[in-house]
């Protein structure tokens, strides 16, 4: 069963239908690609999923709820998390602090919290720095905890970006193209990650050009050309379709 569902999403820019009457559904637990070529409405996809952009028509559903068109702020708060195809970290920031941030209602985030129940502030910001340092060690980057955020390579930001997805209670992950400008060598303990992650009953959605990735990883792939679901299915079949071939030349 599907935990993220878009029925029939149609959003146009002037006379271009950027995204034309999609229908796509996401399990939880598995791991879909988004492929196609630039322009096929892939990211307008995601900015509708996400709120940054208002659906002309069709209807989303998370866990059986409609939160079509909600604002950015609210489906992040209903559990879904998106990676930017350009990290955004904090770069003065310690890693651990970076991951701290992401933690929601936060009683050290209230003056008068702080002013009145001091010792209970402290032990939930002891309890919270626990779990940030595991989330970093799950992502893989335990030994760079005290380090700043711009120390970071490429890759790991794009590992920390997913921790904070992590902190923040992220059941559906949106990667905008995460394997793009990482060192070939950061590329395999990104994509063990996200096995991980869809191991641990995350539901893992990726927009990639990298087909090499998208044989590797995917458990189902959507193919968009024009803004209409082309073809889909097993990431084999998908790329043995000739529409698709024709698409991805020298495939």
């Amino acid at each position: 069963m599907s935990i993220l569902e878009l029925a029939n999403i149609t959003k146009s820019f002037g006379g271009v239908r950027a995204v034309d009457n999609a229908s796509l559904g996401f399990e939880e637990g598995k791991i879909t690609c988004l492929i196609g070529p630039n322009g096929a409405g892939k990211t307008t996809l995601f900015n509708i999923i996400t709120g940054a952009l208002r659906a002309d028509s069709g209807s989303i559903f998370y866990r059986g709820k409609d939160i079509t068109n909600l604002p950015s702020w609210r489906t992040a708060r209903v559990g879904i998390g998106r990676l930017f195809q350009d990290v955004r970290v904090f770069g003065r920031m310690t890693v651990l602090d970076n991951v701290l941030t992401a933690f929601r209602g936060q009683s050290g985030e209230s003056a008068l919290m702080s002013l009145l129940t001091p010792g209970k502030v402290s032990r939930e910001e002891k309890a919270l720095n626990v779990r940030g340092r595991r989330l970093l060690e799950f992502v893989g980057l335990a030994d760079r905890i005290n380090d700043l955020g711009e120390d970071l390579s490429y890759g790991q930001q794009k590992l920390l970006a997913i921790a904070r997805l992590l902190a923040a209670d992220a059941d559906v992950f949106l990667l905008d193209e995460p394997t793009a400008g990482v060192n070939p060598q950061r590329v395999k303990a990104l994509l063990d990650l996200i096995r991980r992650l869809a191991g641990e009953g995350k539901t893992v959605v990726i927009i990639e050009h990298n087909m090499t990735v998208v044989i590797e990883i995917a458990n189902w792939v959507y193919f968009l050309d024009e803004g209409q679901v082309a073809a889909f299915g097993m990431p084999e079949e998908v790329l043995a379709d000739p529409e698709v071939r024709t698409a991805y030349v020298g495939l």
